[in-house]
């Protein structure tokens, strides 16, 4: 879709790097303070999934927005453009720094389960999960979070009426675009479980089958909704035409919804977790994320360690196991913290991590089996993320989901919203595997208006000369993504090497490290296999996007994972 040559000219030269990635240059500046505050004359970042949703938040830059503002208009249109991965039925997760006063802040607007959830309805007559009910479906939906959490940062930290925002979104929706291979891919996949419901079928099978390449894809319905949203805010969608037409639907499908749980749900501030590692400042997510504190608790352990010094097998070495004690820890304890009283204080200690750096032995695994069991539930694969940095330093990192591939797959008619599955990511059966094959403790258990827990890490970077702005989707693998993404960047890292990365990871249970291929030469993976490692071979995983800020010399850079490219370069 050609947009209007009047921003193009204000936005100055844009770079696409990849994927949906841009950065505008401009003249130099002085070195910020720690909380980054020094104006970038000529300057926006942006990196997302969609090339649509990366000019979408480019245009309301354009017209006077801030990164803020930005971060509305990039994710309603990655509702138009990307549903396979979010959208305004399901969720996200934020850091927001405001420059003028270092201001950090965590938005949450995770899902939260409805009033009436029972386990009993993720049950089978044998007691095993019933994997359909919870992944497909209305019962597999809590109840979204993401209208809320755009209308919480245009009113609290935006600089346009909510409306300017979300523009390019209902433009989008209206006179359409041309779905990429991912989505056409996405639906094809989906296909028979999108056939079970008619207003799921009528959005995304136009004449029984998935949209083909070239075609021009409108969405009318969920226009009408952003506009909603546009012109009444919460309102908009969690009261009036909308909640009523969600209720309705979600109920004749055999749901639990009711206008009560949409009417009080509420997106929250709340304060990040920050950690210091070799002279940089982490600033990430806390609970109901995981991410964070692991993040956190990972750098803790490794901060004992001079990793520079290391050859490529014991540095890794060092930190797998940082990241089995991490993940044997982080989702025992965690959970909505409106519910669920965590030892943060004990998680995050430099302290704790001192003790637990003492059991990890120089030049051998440690077993998961030998270490006290705890369990895990993560979310989905299928999540986005998108990182911006604006003129004046401010700085988004957001992390948004439906969970599994379409979510829910089921549309809630007259909206054009579809609903996530994010009621898997609670541990519905204690001690079965959601999906992913990963446990759960009581601590994630469902209850109504409970948010179900996240990995969403969403994270800065702030040093005194050089910031990143740095997340990515890919369930469990998130933290550990995030995590590999910043030791990079502090090891000197462009934007365009950080998301290029290969990757490995380890969760603690299943005790495997999964690795990228490439990811290790022959010498270091037959180090590692001497240790004790099972090293198993997956398929490259995640979607990140970074931007980085170098204020020394006064440039920005963002990318985009070249694993999933948009097919789509431009320079402008």
């Amino acid at each position: 879709m050609s947009l209007s040559m009047n921003w193009r000219a204000a936005a100055l030269c844009l770079l696409l790097v990849a994927g949906g990635a841009f950065a505008a240059d401009g003249a130099p500046a002085k070195a910020a303070s720690g909380h980054a505050s020094t104006r970038i004359p000529g300057h926006a970042a942006i990196a997302s999934a969609n090339f649509h949703a990366t000019e979408a938040g480019l245009e309301v830059l354009a017209r006077g927005g801030n990164a803020f503002d930005a971060a509305v208009a990039v994710a309603a249109t990655l509702s138009i453009v990307e549903p396979e991965s979010s959208g305004i039925g399901g969720g996200f997760m934020a850091v927001l720094h405001r420059a003028s006063d270092g201001h950090d802040v965590f938005i949450d607007a995770r899902e939260t389960a409805p009033a009436a959830v029972d386990a009993q309805d993720y049950l089978n007559p044998d007691g095993s999960p019933d994997r359909d009910t919870a992944l497909k479906g209305p019962l597999s939906a809590g109840i979204p979070g993401e209208p809320a959490g755009l209308v919480l940062i245009a009113k609290r930290y935006g600089r346009l009426p909510l409306a300017q925002s979300l523009a390019p979104a209902i433009r989008i929706a209206r006179e359409g675009f041309e779905p990429d291979e991912r989505l056409r891919e996405a639906i094809a996949g989906m296909q028979e479980d999108l056939q079970r419901w008619p207003a799921s079928a009528a959005k995304y099978l136009p004449g029984g089958k998935p949209p083909a390449a070239g075609v021009i894809w409108k969405d009318p319905d969920q226009a009408r909704t952003l506009e909603l949203i546009a012109s009444h805010g919460d309102q908009g969608f969690y009261h009036g035409e909308t909640a009523r037409k969600l209720v309705a639907a979600v109920r004749a499908a055999g749901g639990n919804w009711t206008l009560a749980d949409l009417a009080s749900y509420r997106a929250k501030e709340r304060t990040p977790i920050t950690v210091d590692y070799r002279g940089y400042r982490i600033v990430t997510a806390p609970p109901p994320s995981s991410g964070g504190v692991a993040i956190a608790e990972i750098l803790n352990i490794l901060s004992g360690y001079d990793l520079t010094k290391m050859d490529a097998a014991t540095r890794t070495h060092y930190v797998i196991e940082a990241m089995r004690r991490a993940f044997r820890d982080h989702n025992d304890y965690l959970g909505d913290p409106d519910f669920v009283k965590m030892p943060l204080d004990m998680l995050l200690s430099p302290f704790y991590a001192d003790g637990l750096r003492q059991s990890i032995l120089p030049d051998k695994a440690t077993p998961s089996s030998m270490l006290p069991r705890a369990e895990a539930a993560e979310p989905g694969m299928h999540t986005t993320h998108f990182s911006i940095i604006d003129a004046d330093g401010n700085m988004a990192a957001v992390t948004s989901t439906v969970n599994y591939t379409m979510g829910s797959s089921f549309v809630a008619e007259g909206t054009g919203v579809l609903l996530n599955d994010e009621m898997d990511d609670f541990a519905l059966v204690p001690d079965k595997p959601n999906v992913y094959g990963l446990l759960g403790s009581k601590a994630n258990a469902p209850v109504g208006g409970k948010r179900m827990l996240s990995s969403m890490s969403p994270s800065l970077v702030i040093g005194a000369d050089r910031t990143a702005v740095i997340g990515s989707p890919g369930g469990s693998t998130i933290i550990t993504q995030v995590l590999e993404g910043i030791l990079h960047f502090i090891d000197g890292e462009s934007a365009q090497q950080i998301a290029a990365h290969k990757r490995f990871h380890h969760q603690y249970l299943p005790d495997v490290v999964n690795v990228e291929t490439g990811v290790f030469d022959a010498a270091t993976s037959d180090a590692l296999t001497k240790m004790g490692y099972t090293l198993k071979p997956r398929e490259a995983w995640g979607f990140m996007n970074v931007v980085t800020w170098d204020r020394k010399a006064n440039q920005l850079d963002a990318a985009s994972d070249p694993r999933r490219p948009s097919g789509l370069g431009k320079v402008q």
